[in-house]
């Protein structure tokens, strides 16, 4: 009978070059974990579900999975009884698409708003920023941390200065018996520094009462009134029985 736990096969887990190996992947973690951790900080600093934690573990784990592509004969201590070859593209894109359910579950749609995109990229980039760590592209990960912590810190600041249109969401829901005109609705949101976007607009009708619900966005930041202001406007709107108001932010 084969004895499985000898004195040789065990011995053979603490070989040099499994040692060796072990140090260099047990680096790559750290530096991945604390890469991963740095991106992640802007997420907890914002509020946001993912975090830190969430980040540190998706890059440091896909670090790992990486790696260990790079030792296929050092794998089980070498007592591998044959050639052993390992396909380091493939492995690459199973972690890519686990990912993406992930991120796929932190995109949420609210209404007309969608959230979580940024949130998804970005976990996104901290994978690939675990895969350079893990085929030994040091340098390339510690670019791509810094850039996706610009991207998400700075860029958002950039917007505020560059020309843009913000977007609002609106639900109206009209009292019953009124027919609201569309004309009338966009001479209003005009009046107001707003523009209805014609492929945002859909109409619904709930217990006799139309409801309408579409986007506005800014004309010009400068003639634009705030959103208290938008909902007293609103709530003096004739024929309004109730709304709601939010930013469309992702």
């Amino acid at each position: 009978m084969t004895q499985i736990f000898t004195t040789a096969s065990l011995a053979s887990y603490w070989s040099a070059p499994e040692i060796s190996a072990n140090a260099l992947i047990f680096l790559n973690l750290v530096g991945a974990l604390l890469l991963g951790l740095v991106v992640g900080y802007e997420r907890t600093y914002q509020g946001r579900a993912v975090g830190m934690r969430t980040y540190g573990l998706v890059c440091m784990s896909s670090a790992a999975l990486t790696v260990l592509a790079g030792y296929p004969s050092l794998w089980f201590g070498g007592n591998v009884g044959g050639p052993l070859s390992s396909d380091p593209t493939r492995i690459v894109q199973g972690i890519v698409t686990g990912v993406g359910f992930l991120g796929a579950g932190v995109i949420m749609k609210d209404g007309l708003n969608i959230r979580g995109l940024t949130t998804a990229a970005s976990i996104w980039s901290s994978c690939v920023i675990g895969v350079l760590v893990g085929v030994g592209f040091y340098a390339a990960a510690i670019l791509l941390a810094g850039l996706s912590t610009v991207c998400m810190v700075g860029v958002h600041r950039l917007e505020r200065l560059l020309p843009s249109r913000s977007g609002v969401a609106v639900v109206v829901q009209f009292k019953k018996g009124v027919q609201p005109h569309e004309d009338s609705l966009r001479k209003f949101a005009a009046t107001r520094g707003y523009d209805i976007l014609d492929d945002t607009l859909s109409i619904n009708m709930r217990d006799g009462a139309t409801e309408w619900h579409f986007i506005a966005v800014v004309q010009d930041r400068r003639a634009q009134v705030s959103m208290p202001e938008l909902a007293q406007l609103m709530s003096a709107y004739d024929g309004v029985g109730s709304f709601q108001l939010s930013h469309c932010r992702n």
